[in-house]
């Protein structure tokens, strides 16, 4: 469809050519030569209301509600749900940016014990998404200061992003194209002397009680994107963002859906939304998000039943023994800390070392639990049952793809 005939449901960017010159000369000589850039201008959307067709307002009011739902029901009493889930978000964001850890990596990462970068990554993803989402439970609002510290999160365990972490850009960034100028970029964000306005107006919409949540959360979240506040980061916050406005409008109380899953499968195609967005057309994205709360949540049920079943033929099996014991204790706590080593279990439990190994080794001998090679110095154990579900939601959403529903097909042609 071309440029004339697109049609708009939100207010485009507008573009301003910006001097440009390298705090450092380097690169190419065309980049060392630039002197010029075009920016990309978001609107400012603090008061601006999205008017949805009558199937698209639909669409994100089922998914709205099927949410709130599992949440209700689960949400409450199944606290190993909320951790497989928040796990498999935190995967999923993190294969967006092409950041992909094996789970024993990841599973190291979270409990400190030796890993590789990635799977620290992955685990500062985690811990990033939770910080997000409990500011957000304890204050009611959604606060920069949050974003801050979810970034801070995010890159404290990678030495080469440590000074810039948790601090919003002051310089001029890009996506894609040269490293050394934004020659051949993608999009170019806003000047950094424009950051602190455009959050300020952000969280203003944010905060809103007014709008339909789905629709509320994808639109903060492409604006947040457009933004780009962070030099590095911005799409893994950005998508913990989404939890966040659905926490503060409490869609959710207690559960982090996965519905990075259901876009990760689906990059090209989200990318292009988030352009959509920029060129004046929300509806393809929340389309998009409406349709990933949907799945994430289908499979999320059936998910919590396959908990519930693992913990049933655990109970069943010869481990069987009474409720408050540490021995039962275990079994509920690695059903939501699959990764455990033994000082982890004193700690959760608040028992002696004695104990915990006792327990460990007879939940070992009844191949509940399993122990990671390459652990001799401090050993780690693993509830394969509870890992491999973890892989098969992650795998469950992607197979079964996102509804591309014919209202909200792309309007423009531009790739993202």
């Amino acid at each position: 469809m071309s440029d004339t005939e697109r049609t708009t449901d939100w207010p485009p960017h507008g573009h301003e050519v910006r001097s440009w010159q390298q705090r450092v000369a380097q690169g190419p000589r065309e980049a060392r030569r630039l002197r010029e850039v075009t920016v990309s201008l978001p609107p400012k959307i603090r008061d601006l209301t999205f008017t949805a067709d009558r199937p698209l307002a639909a669409m994100a009011n089922a998914s709205a509600g099927d949410l709130s739902n599992l949440d209700l029901v689960h949400g409450r009493t199944l606290a190993a749900l909320n951790h497989m889930l928040l796990r498999t978000e935190a995967v999923a964001s993190s294969k967006i940016e092409n950041l992909e850890a094996d789970l024993t990596d990841y599973g190291r990462a979270v409990i400190g014990v030796r890993a590789n970068a990635t799977g620290v990554a992955v685990a500062s993803a985690t811990a990033a998404i939770g910080r997000m989402i409990t500011d957000t439970d304890t204050h009611r609002r959604i606060r920069p200061e949050a974003l801050l510290t979810a970034h801070q999160e995010l890159f404290r365990r990678n030495p080469d992003e440590q000074e810039r972490a948790g601090k919003f850009r002051t310089v001029q960034n890009w996506i894609s194209g040269s490293d050394y100028a934004p020659i051949g970029a993608l999009y170019v964000p806003p000047p950094p002397g424009t950051v602190a306005e455009y959050l300020e107006d952000l969280f203003a919409f944010a905060n809103r009680t007014d709008l339909p949540a789905v629709v509320q959360a994808a639109i903060v979240h492409a604006q947040f994107e457009s933004i780009h506040p962070f030099v590095d980061g911005n799409g893994r916050i950005g998508r913990a963002l989404i939890h966040s406005v659905l926490r503060h409008r409490r869609t959710t109380r207690h559960l982090t859906a996965p519905i990075a899953s259901a876009l990760v499968g689906h990059r090209q195609r989200y990318f292009d939304a988030l352009e959509d967005y920029r060129n004046g057309t929300a509806s393809t994205l929340i389309a998009m998000l409406s349709s990933a709360t949907h799945l994430a949540t289908a499979e999320s049920w059936r998910a919590a039943e396959n908990l519930q079943a693992i913990r049933a033929r655990w109970q069943d099996s010869p481990v069987a023994t009474a409720p408050g014991t540490p021995l039962y204790r275990l079994l509920d706590a690695v059903t939501e800390h699959p990764f455990v080593t033994v000082p982890a279990v004193v700690d959760l439990l608040g028992i002696d070392e004695t104990t915990a190994r006792e327990s460990i080794d007879r939940l070992e001998g009844a191949a509940v639990l399993s122990r990671l090679s390459r652990t001799r110095r401090t050993p780690v154990w693993i509830a394969r049952d509870v890992l491999d579900e973890i892989r098969d939601l992650d795998v469950r959403i992607h197979e079964n793809g996102l509804q591309n529903p014919g209202q909200v097909e792309r309007r423009s042609t531009n790739s993202a």
